[in-house]
């Protein structure tokens, strides 16, 4: 009995040191893919910020060029300067009475010739500021896009296996399993691509398929249980 004890010794030790170090190489792989997930998700909220912030730029760049330079930009310039007028004038009014001076018709004559100088200069060179604005929307719009395709790059290795696995889910559901890091719509930004690539569909059709990509969240919000995707890659794996 002894010698069987003693010769078996040897054997459950090496089988006790195997089973040690699969374990410890387990558990070092899950710790692995678990700090390269952490990092992974990190750097997607980085860049969304920065597809967030270049988006938002974009769209005030847009907002301003169709306000200034628009169809009916000349109407509107008119009445700004129209607007600078009577501003000018209560300022310098006010100034009057609060420091206690005077300025003759020929001053306010003068100030106000001036202004109008300014507002002919700048109808004059209208076609450079357009130009410069425009330089400005094509820098943001480069700057929005290289931060989407960094966006999609990491969206591959985290975001979609899982949307993929777990489909059909709806764009509430997928923004709830991501904890609420990614924002609606650089969520739906995210899946639209992937519709376009033809691998998620959209397994109910509503009012929702035709929304936009620079939508409001706010709006999103209300059709978010609405947009369900289906993943036709999982489909034809199976």
């Amino acid at each position: 009995m002894t010698k069987s004890y003693i010769a078996s010794t040897p054997e459950s030790k090496n089988m006790s040191g195997t089973d040690l170090d699969n374990s410890a190489s387990t558990a070092v792989e899950h710790a692995y893919d678990s700090t390269h997930a952490c990092k992974v998700c990190e750097q997607l909220k980085s860049r969304e910020q920065q597809w967030w912030q270049a988006r938002q730029r974009l769209i005030d760049l847009k907002e301003r060029q169709m306000f200034w330079f628009g169809d009916n930009s000349l109407m509107m310039w008119l009445l700004w300067q129209l607007v600078s007028y009577v501003v000018v004038a209560i300022v310098l009014m006010l100034a009057s009475k609060t420091l206690s001076f005077s300025l003759s018709i020929q001053q306010y004559v003068l100030i106000f010739a001036l202004q109008t100088l300014v507002f002919i200069a700048a109808l004059v060179f209208k076609g450079n500021l357009a130009n410069l604005l425009q330089n400005k929307i094509h820098r943001a719009q480069l700057k929005r896009e290289q931060s989407f395709n960094e966006m999609m790059v990491l969206a591959s290795d985290s975001l979609f296996p899982n949307v993929h696995a777990e489909a059909p889910l709806s764009l509430q559901r997928i923004y709830e399993n991501n904890h609420h890091q990614l924002r609606l719509v650089s969520l739906h930004a995210l899946l639209n691509h992937e519709i376009d690539a033809g691998r998620l569909v959209l397994q109910q059709q509503t009012h929702a398929d035709v929304l936009p990509l620079d939508l409001a969240e706010d709006e999103l919000n209300d059709v978010a249980n609405d947009i369900v995707y289906r993943s036709t890659v999982a489909r034809r794996d199976l």
